[in-house]
């Protein structure tokens, strides 16, 4: 049961929410850039890593090139293939915070749950819960950052009686490696990459395989090469071939969202134990699914391949004057900030890959560091001590959401997902320090 009881930390000059790779990109970058060592990270996982950390599914692993899928100020010779799996990243990302000195920064198990602008102070009041202890806490902090990802709270599915399932029900972000695979008939629900990824790791072994498809994807014929040692060597002795491997393609180039079939998952199509359908799902029964069609598919396990939620963005945040986020954004007419990080009446708190930043393509990272360096410039000045806060003004952010919004109208993008072109620096209203 939920405690009532609160504790207090001490004042922290930074705190940032979540220790995946924005996280980390963040916390480097404050270090390296601001100098500034009065810091904390927290993330809600037993350990850092984000996704790359939950995700363990088998098969589990990028579908961007390796030379695109690592940070630009700590360059990755070493990745074995070209689309690394999730173990190589996760080894990476350890690698990266322990290099740069962030892991003594990261507090894990700890969940964000409320944050409150105070305005005599110029601070954020935060309030979390170790979720080790179930013991509520309370924290002041002069920037607030929030660096959770898009991909860090499953999407769960609704259906009807479920609960009289005998089998086993489990998302690929929180795999149970107890699961047995051995001549057992399963169900995936979903078609984007983690079934791609999914379904031929574990074909060999299942009795049967039924995948349930909503939208029709766009699969791009590929291959995980594997990367030669002399070839890794190179890349190592030789940082400049790197470079230009990394500059060789634009990251910034825009084509539909495609996936790689990077694990052979379309051959897989036709093995005689793998069936896909778009027929839909509209009952579970003890030992199989029922579907529109009135077919009954056989299920030992059910997989919900079924991707995320943007649940990131519902922990309660007020800003000045007490305003919540939901508010705000209810007069905004949407989720929304300026260039993806930063709200009017929200002084001193940014998002790393906040509204408007979810890409369709090419790497995150790339995105997530575009973030970043721009709240490093915002954040400058408060963090040396020249200003109080730093806020966006309410019409750069309402101009900016009507051209995004206008913008999607003529895009494959919906409402929901877009991409942004950053500007250099950010249009807002700086506060002086008082002397």
């Amino acid at each position: 049961m939920p405690t009532n009881k609160t504790t207090s930390k001490p004042f922290v000059r930074v705190m940032v929410i979540g220790a995946g790779f924005s996280g980390l990109a963040m916390g480097c970058q404050i270090k390296k850039q601001l100098k500034c060592d009065d810091l904390v990270i927290y993330d809600r996982m037993p350990r850092a890593g984000g996704t790359w950390w939950s995700n363990k599914y088998p098969g589990c692993g990028v579908d961007i090139p390796a030379v695109f899928y690592s940070l630009s100020f700590a360059p990755n010779p070493h990745f074995s293939k070209v689309f690394p799996k999730q173990d190589e990243i996760l080894d990476y990302i350890n690698q990266v915070a322990a290099e740069h000195g962030v892991f003594r920064h990261i507090v894990c198990h700890v969940q964000w749950e409320e944050a409150r602008w105070n305005e005599d102070t110029s601070t954020w009041q935060v309030r979390l819960r170790d979720l080790s202890t179930d013991v509520c806490f309370e924290q002041e902090c002069k920037i607030l950052i929030s660096a959770v990802g898009g991909l860090s709270v499953p999407k769960l599915v609704n259906i009807k009686d479920a609960d009289v399932f005998e089998g086993e029900i489990v998302h690929t972000a929180q795999w149970n490696h107890d699961v047995c695979l051995r001549d057992r008939d399963f169900v995936v629900i979903g078609n984007g990459s983690s079934a791609s990824q999914l379904i031929p790791s574990i074909v060999d072994e299942t009795k049967t395989i039924t995948q349930f498809m909503r939208t029709p994807q766009h699969y791009m014929p590929s291959a995980n090469i594997v990367i030669s040692l002399f070839l890794r060597k190179a890349l190592q002795y030789i940082p400049s071939l790197l470079w230009l491997l990394r500059t060789s393609r634009s990251p910034n180039t825009i084509i539909e969202r495609r996936v790689f079939d990077n694990d052979g998952y379309i051959p897989c199509l036709r093995r005689e134990n793998v069936h896909l359908t778009a027929d839909p799902i509209v009952a579970i029964q003890p030992r199989s699914v029922l579907t529109r069609s009135g077919k009954a598919y056989p299920a030992d396990t059910i997989i919900l391949a079924t991707g995320f939620t943007t649940a990131q963005f519902d922990v309660k945040l007020f800003g000045r004057n007490g305003l919540s986020r939901d508010v705000h954004w209810n007069e905004i007419g949407g989720m929304s900030a300026f260039k993806t990080v930063a709200m009017a009446n929200f002084p001193n708190f940014f998002y790393i890959l906040g509204p408007h930043s979810g890409r369709g393509h090419t790497s995150t990272i790339f995105a997530a560091e575009s973030f970043v360096n721009l709240v490093i410039r915002a954040i400058k000045d408060v963090i040396n001590g020249r200003a109080k806060s730093v806020e966006v003004r309410h019409s750069s952010e309402r101009s900016f959401h009507e051209r995004i919004v206008n913008a999607l109208d003529r895009t494959v993008y919906t409402g929901r997902c877009g991409s942004v072109r950053l500007q250099p620096t950010p249009t807002a209203r700086v506060t002086t320090q008082d002397h």
